[in-house]
């Protein structure tokens, strides 16, 4: 019998978008004798977790210029909630070689993927760094004069300009509903209980879950609910790509009885309702049907329509800004910071799970922050020099201007904090969510959108008092991330993060769901391996966020704007689309 376990949207590896960066340089180093440099530009990737590089691809080469701008672009996977490390390196080609170590470094860059999105009119321009070239190339000479951004001595090497766009194709959005006739009796005191999930298939031959419906009760020829999905789930841009539908009968310990399946494409689906689209349901574990049927029943596309609409990077170019902001519990139930046991332990050796929390999420979030600039409070403390308890205290003790200037000012505030303060308690969080909302509340263009970070170790005291403050940010242009580290039991947390039932206060349930919880205990890696938990923990608790910005927008019905033009550019060399090199010289 097959079975089917619970659909986890998480684990699934489609990539929130498709993004083509586009190239070119100003002023690179001009490294032959009779005629100016014959650039290319190689993109480097870097897994997740690791630091080991792998080449993505190169640009094409163009001849006798200093200002190229490439047509070949880069078409990269774009997953928001990952730091997706990039790494640019450019040379001067001189002979057929594919060998780089043959040609001449001209300088290299490192950005990650969301810095490029995030900046204005997703363009970005940075200065090209020499700073590893005698290591990498014997041929580059440093000369004595000139200084680099990195501050390593060397020659100006010119810039590299980046503008990202995300594809069309994948904005589509399809909404389809589907029936069935004659399906398989599976239960002995009643009729089936069916329901589909949806599969697309991968290029290794396996197939990853991308949809499931509801299931009609005690109905053979049932009529599910139309769904919507983003076409990029359904294919990943392939519309030829195989589409699995599985037909289960629901069964209420999860042993969910298998009906049959069959396959179909994006592009079969889009031609709407026809005889094309009526599927026998098979069943190939049972070579001889019952009555002698010859399939498990049928399916049948009722509707089948494709929109575009909005995205989370539409909105991200446009212009608005993530305003991320930092909580941190400071309650006694931590334990004494100056004693290893402690969860505010500053080890030597390593970040406690604080720490490594704040930096794990902040690092992703503040590429769609133009100014680096996080306030940050704690909570749960007795405060100098009156020992009063505060539940909402700036960590850099400035009550008027809370701002830590990038992630490192927020964990050298935070550092601070716990040498100045007494640890005490209780543990409430609603002060510090109504603080942020009413920041929120002041924003409604859809300019800005505040993600609060909330670190703790135990049950939170204000209960009813969160839930009210939380309802009441549902509304807003907020999401809340809830990180618990210790061994606590955090059964309120999850009730605050409305994935099954919504959380409610007073009868009034929240608008949306804006909460995200996990267990620090849960990215814990027993082989040591802190930099690949800490991207995990990173991605579970980022994942939602691009759908809850945009369920805000939708509500409130704000347009993404326009990305802010690109300025021009004075240095543009109008031959440097010129003719590129044949293949046999690309390197």
């Amino acid at each position: 019998m097959a079975t089917i376990g619970d659909f986890d949207p998480l684990n699934s590896t489609v990539p929130a978008t498709k993004i083509e960066v586009t190239v070119s340089c100003r002023n690179l180093l001009d490294m032959d004798t009779f005629s100016k440099s014959d650039p290319v530009v190689v993109l480097y990737v870097q897994g997740l977790g690791t630091k080991e590089w792998r080449e993505f691809g190169r640009t094409e080469v163009i001849e006798n210029t200093l200002n190229p701008d490439f047509v070949r672009k880069f078409v990269l996977d774009y997953f928001f909630e990952e730091k997706q490390n990039l790494r640019f390196d450019v040379y001067n080609v001189d002979m057929r070689s594919c060998n780089l170590s043959k040609h001449d470094f001209l300088g290299q860059i490192f950005c990650t993927l969301g810095e490029i999105i995030g900046s204005p009119g997703g363009r970005l321009e940075r200065t090209l760094s020499l700073g590893a070239a005698e290591s990498r190339n014997s041929r580059v000479t440093l000369p004595q004069s000139g200084i680099l951004d990195s501050g390593i001595p060397g020659k100006k090497c010119g810039s590299i300009v980046f503008t990202a766009e995300e594809l069309s194709n994948c904005r589509d959005i399809a909404t389809m509903q589907f029936c069935a006739n004659k399906l398989d009796k599976k239960d002995f005191f009643g009729k089936s209980d069916p329901f589909l999930v949806f599969y697309r298939s991968n290029e290794d031959g396996t197939f990853t879950i991308c949809h499931k419906t509801e299931v009609i009760k005690n109905n053979l020829n049932p009529v599910w609910q139309s769904f919507t999905i983003p076409v990029r789930a359904l294919c990943n841009g392939d519309y030829d790509r195989t589409v699995k539908v599985d037909v289960y009968d629901w069964d209420r310990d999860g042993s969910h009885d298998f009906i049959g399946e069959f396959t179909t494409s994006y592009r079969e689906l889009s031609r709407g309702q026809s005889q094309f689209n009526v599927y026998e349901v098979r069943n190939l574990n049972f070579k001889i049907y019952k009555n002698n049927s010859v399939n498990s029943g049928t399916v049948t596309l009722l509707s089948f329509k494709v929109e575009s609409e909005h995205t989370f990077v539409d909105y991200i170019r446009g212009g608005t800004q993530l305003n991320f902001t930092v909580a941190i519990d400071f309650t006694a139930s931590n334990g004494n910071p100056s004693q290893p046991t402690s969860l505010h332990y500053m080890s030597p050796y390593q970040m406690n799970a604080y720490a490594m929390a704040l930096k794990a999420v902040g690092e992703i979030i503040q590429d769609y922050d133009s100014d680096k600039l996080f306030p940050a409070y704690g909570f749960g403390a007795k405060l100098p020099p009156d020992g009063k308890i505060s539940h909402g205290f700036p960590l850099n003790s400035n009550t008027e201007n809370p701002n830590c200037v990038g992630i490192e000012g927020v964990l050298e505030a935070y550092f601070h904090t716990l040498r100045t303060v007494q640890l005490y308690g209780p543990t409430n969080f609603a002060p510090v969510i109504n603080q942020v909302a009413r920041c929120a509340a002041e924003v409604t263009d859809g300019s800005q959108y505040f993600v609060l970070l909330m670190i703790t170790d135990g049950v939170i005291s204000d209960m009813a008092q969160t839930k009210e403050a939380v309802v009441n940010a549902a509304s807003l242009p907020m999401s809340l991330i809830i990180v618990g580290v210790g061994p606590a039991e955090f059964d309120a947390m999850e009730e605050l993060d409305g994935d099954e039932v919504r959380v409610s206060s007073r009868g009034r349930f929240a608008e949306r769901d804006i909460v995200q919880f996990v267990p620090f205990r849960d990215y814990i890696d027993r082989s040591g391996n802190q930099v690949l938990s800490m991207a995990r923990l990173a991605k579970d608790v980022l994942a939602e966020i691009p759908d809850q910005l945009m369920s805000y927008m939708k509500s409130r019905g704000i347009e993404a704007r326009p990305p802010q033009p690109a300025t021009s550019d004075p240095t543009s060399d109008p031959t440097s689309t010129g003719t590129a090199k044949q293949n046999n010289t690309r390197p």
